[in-house]
């Protein structure tokens, strides 16, 4: 699966959260290829809400957030996310505000990820967040989660 979104967008969330760190760009990769993947499965659970409320758009609500949302706010493209939101399923239209509430889910989502990177970076007494911090932190998830 290559990975839709774009990483200068990535690597900037990752530097909001990362302070005086370093960001090596393997770092912002491995972060975009685990953003994609929340992503994909997100729309695949409000695919299955939108389908048993007999629609076939994608809606903000379908997401658990409200509409209204400020695309100006987001550091993340909503093209890529709307490619995202697409991947795992088929015949489903997505809602302006759907893609949206999915971009803001999915920049939160990467700001939780970079603060705790950033984190076990300085714990491992680095002064660069790696793509091994990502991976920790998925990890880490599996245990603590």
């Amino acid at each position: 699966m290559s990975v839709e979104l774009p990483f200068a967008p990535v690597d900037t969330v990752i530097r909001r959260n990362a302070g005086t760190l370093r960001v090596s760009a393997e770092a912002a990769e491995e972060l975009a290829r685990r953003i994609q993947e929340r992503g994909a499965d997100l729309a695949a659970e409000a695919a299955e809400q939108a389908t048993a409320d007999g629609r076939k758009t994608l809606m903000a609500a379908d997401f658990g957030v409200e509409e209204g949302l400020d695309k100006d706010a987001l550091e993340l493209p909503i093209a890529p996310v709307d490619r995202i939101a697409r991947l795992d399923i088929d015949d489903y239209r997505v809602s302006m505000d759907a893609r949206i509430a999915l971009a803001h889910l999915l920049e939160s989502f990467a700001d939780d990820v970079a603060a705790a990177a950033a984190d076990l970076a300085r714990h491992a007494d680095r002064r660069t967040v790696k793509a091994e911090d990502v991976e920790a932190y998925f990890e880490l998830q599996q245990y603590f989660g």
